[in-house]
This record gives C-alpha cells, sequence and structure tokens, in this order.
C-alpha cells in the first residue's frame, strides 16, 4: 500500500533539491549547429571545439552526435564514437570544459580535456557540494575487456586539465571516476564524489565522458550513448538520492520513489539503493 507524504513535505524536500546547482544541458536535448562537423550537445564540446593545433583539430575525426536512442524512449542523447585518425583508433570524447589537440599522436600528454576558467563556454562553474554524480549510459564495445570512463572533478578557480599534469593535482577539490564495461543497454551509474583534496574550496567541475578509459585503445566503431546526467545532493531528511520529480510517492515496502520523468520512474530504499525501474504507465 502506498502512503502518500504530505505536500509541504513533498514541496521542501523538491524546493531544498532545486537550489542546488546542476551541469547546464544535462539532459543532452539542446544542441548546436545540429548537421555539421561542430554538432555538439549545448554546454558540451567534442574535438571539433578544442583549444591547440588547428590543423590537427580540422582533420581530427567528428566523434559526437546526436541520438534518438534514449533511456525513455523520446528526446536526445549523446552519441560518442571512437573513430579512425590515421588508422589509429581515436576516442570520441565529450566535456563541459574544453579538450585540447597539442599532438596527432593520441597519446601523447598535450591531449587532454581542461576548464577554461575565464570563459563560461568552455568551464563549468559549481560551488555547491555534490555528494555523487549519477548519469546514464549505454556503451558497445567490440573488445569486452575494452571500458569507457567517466571522470568529474571539482576543483579550485585554475585551469585544471585530465589527465594532470604535476601543477593541476593540487587543484582538485573532489574526484569520481568510474570506468565501466559494454552492456549494450542503457544502465544507470552512480559514482561517490571523493573530497579528499588537497584543494578545499571549489568553484569549478569539470565532467569527462570517453569511449576509453586509455586514449588510443579501443575499436574503431566503438561508441557510448550518454543521457540524464545528475549531481545528487543528500537531503537532510535522510534520503540519498532525490531526483527531478513529476511525482513522488512514498511506499511502505520499498521506499522513496521517485520519478526522473513522464516515462520513467525508479524505486529507492532509505539507503539509496535502487530497488525497481521501469515505465511509469506500471504505476498507473
Amino acid at each position: 500500500m502506498k502512503n502518500t507524504l504530505t505536500f509541504c513535505f513533498i514541496a521542501f524536500s523538491l524546493s531544498t533539491l532545486f537550489a542546488q546547482q546542476q551541469i547546464g544541458n544535462s539532459n543532452m536535448e539542446d544542441w548546436d549547429n545540429i548537421g555539421a562537423a561542430t554538432e555538439e550537445p549545448t554546454n558540451w564540446n567534442g574535438i571539433k571545439t578544442a583549444s591547440g593545433n588547428a590543423l590537427f583539430i580540422s582533420f581530427a575525426p567528428q566523434a559526437v552526435s546526436r541520438s534518438t536512442d534514449t533511456p525513455s524512449g523520446s528526446g536526445y542523447s549523446a552519441r560518442l564514437e571512437t573513430q579512425s585518425a590515421l588508422g589509429i583508433p581515436a576516442n570520441g570524447t565529450m566535456t563541459c570544459g574544453r579538450i585540447n589537440v597539442g599532438s596527432a599522436t593520441v597519446a601523447d600528454p598535450s591531449n587532454y580535456s581542461w576548464s577554461e576558467t575565464g570563459d563560461d563556454l568552455f568551464s563549468e562553474t559549481l560551488t555547491d557540494m555534490p555528494d555523487s554524480i549519477v548519469w546514464w549510459a549505454k556503451f558497445e564495445a567490440a573488445d569486452p575487456a575494452h571500458l569507457a570512463r567517466m571522470k568529474a572533478t571539482l576543483h579550485d578557480d585554475y585551469d585544471y586539465r585530465d589527465p594532470e599534469d604535476a601543477t593541476s593535482l593540487t587543484h582538485i577539490v573532489g574526484n569520481a571516476i568510474e570506468n565501466y564495461g559494454s552492456t549494450g543497454q542503457w544502465e544507470r551509474h552512480a559514482v561517490a564524489i571523493d573530497y579528499s583534496g588537497p584543494a578545499t574550496d571549489h568553484t569549478h567541475i569539470l565532467v569527462t565522458f570517453t569511449t576509453n578509459q586509455t586514449p588510443g585503445v579501443g575499436t574503431i566503431g566503438d561508441y557510448v550513448l550518454i543521457d540524464d546526467v545528475q549531481l545528487i545532493y543528500n537531503s537532510t531528511i535522510g534520503v540519498d538520492e532525490l531526483n527531478t520529480t513529476f511525482f513522488t510517492y512514498y511506499s511502505t515496502e520499498n521506499g522513496l520513489t521517485i520519478s526522473g520523468n513522464e516515462t520513467l520512474y525508479e524505486v529507492f530504499n532509505l539507503s539509496g539503493q535502487q530497488l525497481k525501474f521501469g515505465s511509469a504507465t506500471e504505476l498507473n
């Protein structure tokens, strides 16, 4: 039997959530330059808007595109694909910062993603303190040993880069990293943020998704779809994860149920463990 929470309780919880900062266009619904080589989700950037060597960038394959394959069956996701760069696999990479291309050798340390803090188009301001980052991914890899990667770093007011050089390491406030394998279906990923420093006061977050954890490793044609990226903040009422909702109710058997959109729902217990995921029509 479902016991409805009081309106005041729900309103307080949701107003607390909505006041917290989120990454812009985290649902991948808005896109720039659709159909062009520079097609990218708004507020996210791929290699075609990179800094660095203009000649290398011009010859680099476009590895980010819009897809209608989504967890909910509607809207858009971002498709990152491993493509050939002179016969060498080049990771499909997308970041809320900016990619730098300094070398035609994909594993060269002058190739990295970074927060260009002086430009809002290539950096993401964040001063709130999320507990974890959640996203949906569908990863297809020819080699089951190959792993896609998500890395989120909260850092202070510095042009932090990933992978880090010695100086960038000193500006890290918190990190969340996950390398995950191919499943061929949509899966929800959640990673806690480790606030171990050494820096203490963050001003920005750099989130980077890529088709392989190692530059230049992978199979041409591997791809990962990314959708519904969300920063999670622990509520003061003891519930670990509270997603953007269209409806909310409490089940004495399962825990707090939150709908992420009009077509999907997720059920969590009070420890934040996902118990069920499915179509919202099942709840009618």
